[in-house]
Parts: C-alpha cells; sequence; structure tokens
C-alpha cells in the first residue's frame, strides 16, 4: 500500500495523549493515528470497501 506524507497541526496536548496512548498498544504515533483514523472512517461508512485496514489490498 503506498503511503502520503502530509503535515498534521495539532494541540500538544493531543499529540502527548495520542503518543501514550501509541505506547500502550506497542503501535508508533503514525501507527496509532492511522488506525484511529480507519476506526473512524470504518464507523461513518467512509472507508472504502478494498481497504480492510490489514495492510493489504485485493
Amino acid at each position: 500500500m503506498a503511503r502520503e506524507l502530509f503535515l498534521l497541526r495539532t494541540d500538544p496536548k493531543i499529540l502527548a495523549a495520542l503518543r501514550r496512548w501509541a505506547e500502550d498498544e506497542l503501535r508508533s504515533t503514525n501507527g496509532q493515528l492511522d488506525f484511529v483514523l480507519r476506526a473512524a472512517l470504518r464507523n461513518a461508512g467512509r472507508l472504502p470497501k478494498q481497504d480492510k485496514g490489514d495492510g493489504k489490498s485485493d
């Protein structure tokens, strides 16, 4: 799966909380953010059908 780089500006307290959460789940901060975004998109019905969130494309 191709990845695209982008800049995210956020409150330092939000970033610190995300980093703690990622550490608790043994993920990188970037991996945790990707996980949270995928879950939110899936829950909203906006995640493309072929994206199963497992890093593989059909």
